[in-house]
């Protein structure tokens, strides 16, 4: 896989989880009522943003009525709703939200991606299908490692997904490892000196985001610090 676009295609014929593809198949199939006169894309779902972005975001999977229908990380949903808003305020997206696919948004140095591409049941992939998954991660960071500055982590489970495939690409990742936290920072950097900040922040879960646990003014400040920490004017 030479290209992202590529990779983006390859990502949406994946079928190595059996589980994953059952339950994204069965979802598009018996849908929710509110979108029973919609088509689900029902496949795993590729990464979103441009190819040069300097700042990547990695959440955890897609969930089943959300980028499980619509075909794009973090749309169709009230987690998407808060990421995409908050983007929008710190001047990375086009609009304050994310309805489909072929909504006209646009991203700008940012790409929203995930550990695992297919919604898994009550959103908790397995530590064999988030392994299966790894190659794909570790591919499009790969890909992005020419302008790729930044990334901000939403969740642990990104946090801890993330890490090993940081280590495998080349970047000093410290022993202990760095743990989780919202607002934390770390730099690391790879052989030839070259630095990747990189950030946690809660995830926009409503879980968090109805509690307030996490608040638009967290998510804009942590957006804010990784924009300014890769040279995003």
């Amino acid at each position: 896989m030479s290209s992202l676009a590529e990779l983006d295609e390859r990502v949406c014929d994946c079928a190595a989880c059996p589980r994953l593809v059952e339950w994204r198949q069965r979802v598009a199939a018996e849908k929710r009522a509110a979108f029973r006169d919609q088509h689900y894309w029902g496949r795993p779902v590729p990464g979103f943003g441009p190819v040069d972005a300097s700042v990547v975001i990695v959440g955890l999977a897609p969930a089943a009525h959300g980028a499980n229908r619509t075909g794009r990380m973090f749309t169709g949903d009230r987690s998407g709703e808060f990421l995409y808003r908050a983007l929008f305020d710190v001047g990375m997206a086009s609009a304050p939200r994310s309805e489909s696919a072929d909504d006209g948004l646009r991203l700008y140095g940012v790409r929203i991606t995930a550990p695992v591409r297919c919604a898994p049941p009550a959103n908790k992939p397995t530590p064999a299908e988030r392994d299966t998954c790894r190659p794909w991660l570790a591919r499009e960071l790969e890909l992005l490692r020419p302008t790729l500055r930044s990334v901000v982590v939403l969740g642990s489970y990104g946090w801890q997904a993330l890490l090993p495939v940081l280590s495998a690409g080349g970047w000093a990742v410290p022993r202990p490892k760095p743990e989780f936290g919202h607002g934390v920072r770390h730099t690391l950097r790879d052989g030839d000196g070259h630095e990747l900040h990189l950030f946690g922040c809660y995830h926009v879960s409503q879980q968090n985001t109805f509690t307030g646990r996490l608040t638009p003014e967290m998510l804009r400040g942590v957006l804010q610090n990784a924009k300014e920490s890769a040279g995003i004017p």
